[in-house]
């Protein structure tokens, strides 16, 4: 097996930090399995001349090449940025992420990233994934796009696409394991200090960093289930206290949010339960109980549910220091 061609697309804005984190990874891993082993020639190529990434960093580019694996990196997906004029003015990006697909070379983005495969038609019928943040848009805008915001990494017919910033480390974890063998990998994540064994982006999702869906009824309604998460859940009283319905609590409820009222609630308790996990010593039954759970196995299940790992698991990864 020959050295695996990798190419870095460097366009105007492109996040420094994912054009070199891929290519720096796979550089270790050369070190870390001798020069007997079959490596990686990796460029950075663009179909522009000059190409300044994010905070005006100039990159030294080459011209189009034939590559074995295409990484896109992502860029600063910003409130207020005018998205549809950033991606009309990356068309020539996208014309070559379209045509090295075409040619049946792997084509991988980072993070955001995954809006310039979208655009290329990539995504249609595919499942993929991007940064947590900007999951629901990018479903939004490709509808065709099975988006699996959970996930960290997601391969499907050739096309990869990667979570957030360092789930390019995961990515080339992957490759390295592949091309390179499982030892090699194990040893380049030890060496570089990333962790080989993360599956899913769910624990990091801090829901209050997304956009707030709903008018003014189900955000009073809302305001009162997170006012009152140990409270045991009564849909008729919450009905009362709200003078309508319970079947007219469900319906304004779910159309102005998407969720039921317990659903959210259940959300809102595990947001809470994650804050008390990281910053105090309160056991898991205390916790569980805080958040109006009097059984922690049922709060255990509820917690694995929405993050992925039990909550022992999830404080040990996530624990700072208590006040």
């Amino acid at each position: 097996m020959g050295a695996l061609r990798v190419g870095v697309l460097a366009y105007p804005g492109c996040f420094a930090s994912e054009v070199f984190g891929v290519p720096d990874l796979l550089t270790m891993a050369m070190r870390v399995a001798g020069p007997d082993r079959a490596g990686y020639e990796v460029s950075f190529v663009s179909p522009r001349r000059r190409v300044a990434a994010s905070g005006g960093a100039a990159l030294a580019v080459s011209a189009m090449r034939e590559v074995d694996v295409l990484v896109v990196p992502g860029f600063e997906l910003v409130p207020g940025l005018d998205v549809d004029a950033k991606l009309a003015s990356l068309a020539p990006e996208i014309a070559v992420i379209g045509s090295h697909a075409a040619a049946g070379n792997v084509v991988v983005s980072i993070c955001v990233g995954a809006f310039l495969l979208a655009e290329a038609g990539l995504l249609n019928q595919r499942r993929a994934t991007t940064a947590w943040l900007f999951a629901d848009e990018l479903a939004r805008r490709y509808p065709d796009a099975d988006v699996r915001p959970e996930r960290l990494v997601v391969t499907d017919k050739g096309v990869t696409t990667t979570a957030a910033f360092s789930a390019m480390y995961d990515f080339a974890l992957d490759l390295i394991r592949r091309h390179s063998g499982a030892s090699v990998a194990r040893t380049t994540a030890r060496v570089a200090l990333v962790d080989d064994a993360r599956s899913s982006q769910a624990p990091y999702v801090d829901a209050q960093l997304l956009p707030q869906p709903g008018n003014e009824f189900s955000r009073r309604v809302r305001r009162w289930l997170d006012q009152n998460l140990a409270a045991r859940y009564d849909l008729a009283a919450l009905s009362d206290t709200f003078n309508v319905s319970t079947r007219t609590l469900l319906r304004r409820f779910a159309a102005e949010t998407g969720q039921s009222p317990l659903e959210y609630l259940q959300s809102s308790r595990v947001r809470r339960a994650r804050h008390l996990l990281e910053t105090t010593d309160r056991t898991v039954a205390s916790i569980s109980t805080a958040v109006g759970y009097s059984d922690s196995g049922t709060f255990a299940a509820l917690f694995v549910k929405h993050i992925g790992q039990r909550p022992r698991d999830y404080r040990a990864t996530f624990r700072r220091t208590a006040n």
